[in-house]
């Protein structure tokens, strides 16, 4: 049984562009004749089938960009959409937003209706169960089809291709490190379980800041949520039976629980339990008290992933130098944490 290629294997194989194998295979006038056979009879050999993904190629271009994210429930997702269109409009584009509601299938679901010719690229953050399986294959085939993907937030080392992330790890260590420095010994983390990738480097970032200074680590400090939508309980949990100084919350809906449990408990924030959240969004503007929060900049992130697709969308080569550009993050200061000293 011969064994199946991909457009980018026969380019590959033939020294010629993506490009120029699918319209080879189109029979297009715009490749000479010689070099028409010559694909063609390589892709018979080895029983080459050509997918609806292949319409989509640059020379087939629909100026649409498709947007896959993994809820909505949070303000950042939002703000990385906002970020996307206002390039992507300003650049002649149409985006349209899928959401893969934390679901494997979903996601790839999404990924076949988008890349059947609908579409010319991606952006996309992994779902929670896609990291949990580590089965890429649906984003490894429309990459292999010569369609470009862009990944920002939650991705993943496996895949080839231009990412926009922050630097978790370094954002969560500066934060914690902050609240060190303000004579908070006893601090809890409120995480997500640790195949979610930004909650796992966001786990090692509180979990430098405590042994570069010193702090025995505490496992009974440490939380990991799975289900989102049942993380009261725990929470509360948590703060009745050890009692933090200060909490660190990996998202802002950990964050404004943990507020919530606190007032419950008849705890004062800040003066009895600090809190710092991570993402600057609606949540932690509005919430009593407002929120100091780690801000993720997610209009720079969105501009920058669409600008690097369009950019690999645009040019002329087939480049396979694949960049990953970090966004920087600030601490935004408001009153669930004390003056900084």
């Amino acid at each position: 049984m011969k064994r199946k290629v991909t457009l980018k294997q026969i380019a590959k194989e033939l020294d010629v562009s993506i490009s120029t194998v699918s319209k080879s295979l189109r029979d297009s006038p715009e490749i000479s004749e010689d070099t028409r056979q010559k694909v063609q009879a390589f892709a018979k050999l080895y029983n080459y089938k050509p997918n609806l993904i292949a319409l989509s190629l640059k020379n087939k271009k629909t100026k649409t960009i498709g947007i896959i994210i993994p809820e909505i429930v949070h303000h950042f997702f939002a703000t990385v959409i906002s970020g996307i269109e206002h390039i992507a409009n300003e650049r002649g584009y149409n985006v349209i937003v899928c959401l893969s509601d934390e679901s494997f299938d979903k996601e790839v679901i999404n990924m076949e209706m988008l890349a059947n010719g609908s579409i010319d690229g991606f952006i996309m953050s992994l779902s929670k169960e896609t990291q949990h399986k580590k089965d890429f294959h649906h984003i490894t085939e429309v990459i292999n089809q010569g369609m470009p993907v862009v990944m920002f937030d939650r991705v993943t080392n496996d895949i080839l291709c231009d990412k926009v992330i922050i630097d978790d790890n370094l954002a969560a260590y500066n934060a914690v490190h902050d609240l060190i420095n303000n004579d908070y010994k006893k601090i809890g983390l409120i995480t997500t379980v640790d195949y979610v990738s930004v909650g796992k480097l966001r786990t090692d970032g509180y979990l430098k800041a405590l042994k570069s200074n010193d702090i025995k680590i505490d496992e009974n400090l440490i939380i990991k949520i799975e289900d989102i939508e049942n993380c009261t309980e725990p929470i509360e949990e948590l703060i009745a039976s050890q009692r933090p100084e200060a909490i660190f919350a990996v998202n802002e809906l950990f964050a404004v629980t943990a507020i919530k449990a606190a007032k419950k408990l008849n705890i004062k924030v800040p003066e009895e339990l600090a809190v710092i959240g991570f993402t600057d969004g609606i949540i932690s503007t509005y919430s009593s008290p407002s929120i100091t929060t780690v801000s993720q900049n997610g209009i720079k992130m969105g501009n920058k992933a669409a600008q690097m697709l369009i950019e690999r969308l645009e040019s002329e080569e087939d480049e396979e130098h694949y960049k990953t550009e970090v966004i920087e993050t600030h601490l935004v200061l408001r009153e669930s944490t004390l003056p900084l000293k």
